[in-house]
């Protein structure tokens, strides 16, 4: 129990320290921007600063061949994260309506290195976890980004509001560096045989992933998964700013009471996926979306009253949550050997590019037509994906 809650807490602590600066640039910045009346197409194009998070596919086979054994790619993961706290501090001597060219620029750089120190640690994780503890630890992983996202994008930006750009930029960095305390003191058991050592690299072992005989409708899950709510959950703060709350106010109900929602359901979400079948879990997780998208077509126009502000907040960050622990454990399942880092990074990528896509894609769609059409359209998504559960993802997501 002991050994079991060190490797828990570790993981939670790592996927903490890279959460919380990507949610408070990509939170602060698009609210800002709503209220400096940018356009929804504006905002959603903010979304390609994480372009590094979409890249990283392409050095993530260099981590992996240079870390014969678990403890090099800890080194890569204090060594990146480091690095990753200096360029914040740097950031913060820089004025936000001023220099915001420059300010974008060090946060893609600093997301390269939050790219590397991710990529090291889904391998660290896999090494370290049984296959049997992997819904708990991708529990954590989720957990963490959550828990990362309630401190970025809620008590983060209600600093913002107190203690202004520069202050609030050093409380992060110092954030950052202390997450990593439990992965530079722990000693955690080795549940997996390093094996990354014995194979020669080869140029094309990234791209060598999709090779994989039986791949294609694995590929199609990844890219459609987070189809059906990634619009919801993406204009959900620009939709509270044309509802007319305050920063304080989406820091709280998103930010804060959302996010912890999803933190939640993501452990919940490890101890649904242990218990019952997979393809019945995926089932599960596309009704909630699908529920979600209802509920919003329903509710969220005109004038939203503050229950259904809350109740919508609910809805798509507890489906999101759900939706992060069973897509990181197919994923985990579904890596090579030696390869741990850069399978399960192409993986997850392949997640982060579609929503990248479709964010873009349904802003514009809100922008034209309205959120009430964007969401109208989410719930067309929703059931497409009900029917591809029950038929051809019934078969990937088996065990």
């Amino acid at each position: 129990m002991n050994q079991a809650f060190k490797k828990y807490g570790t993981l939670l602590s790592l996927y903490l320290a890279q959460s919380i600066p990507m949610s408070f640039f990509s939170t602060v910045v698009p609210v800002i921007m709503r209220q400096e009346e940018y356009s929804l197409t504006s905002i959603g194009l903010i979304q390609l600063i994480k372009i590094p998070w979409i890249l990283k596919f392409l050095w993530a086979p260099l981590v992996d061949h240079t870390s014969p054994q678990r403890k090099h790619y800890r080194r890569w993961i204090l060594g990146a994260e480091i690095f990753y706290a200096m360029v914040i501090v740097l950031v913060s001597f820089f004025n936000l309506s001023t220099d915001f060219t420059t300010i974008i620029i060090l946060v893609v750089i600093a997301f390269i290195a939050s790219g590397t120190q991710d990529i090291a640690t889904d391998a660290f994780a896999i090494l370290t976890l049984k296959p049997g503890e992997r819904s708990m630890g991708n529990s954590m992983q989720s957990g963490g980004n959550f828990l990362g996202t309630t401190l970025g994008s809620g008590v983060l930006l209600m600093a913002y509001y107190y203690i202004g750009w520069q202050a609030l930029l050093l409380l992060l960095a110092f954030l950052v560096t202390m997450a990593l305390m439990p992965v530079t003191f722990a000693r955690l058991p080795l549940e997996k045989q390093d094996l990354s050592s014995k194979r020669r690299p080869k140029w094309d072992d990234g791209f060598s992933f999709f090779k994989q005989k039986g791949n294609i409708r694995h590929l199609l899950l990844l890219f459609l998964y987070n189809s059906g709510i990634i619009g919801l959950l993406a204009l959900f703060k620009p939709f509270m700013v044309d509802q007319g709350y305050t920063t304080k106010e989406i820091g709280m109900i998103s930010g804060i009471y959302g996010t912890a929602v999803g933190a939640i359901f993501s452990l919940g979400g490890g101890w649904l996926i242990r218990r019952i079948k997979r393809p019945v879990a995926l089932q599960i997780i596309f009704l909630a979306g699908f529920l979600t998208s209802l509920f919003f077509v329903w509710k969220m126009n005109g004038e939203v009253p503050l229950w259904g502000i809350y109740v919508a907040s609910s809805m798509v960050w507890g489906t999101y949550g759900l939706a992060s622990v069973f897509i990181y454990t197919v994923a985990m399942d579904k890596v090579r050997p030696g390869l741990e880092g850069t399978d399960f990074t192409i993986q997850i990528v392949i997640t982060h590019l579609s929503s990248l896509f479709l964010t873009i894609g349904l802003s514009k769609f809100a922008n034209s037509f309205g959120y009430q059409g964007m969401y109208i359209l989410e719930a067309h998504m929703g059931i497409i994906l009900l029917i591809l559960s029950r038929t051809v993802f019934k078969k990937v997501v088996e065990r």
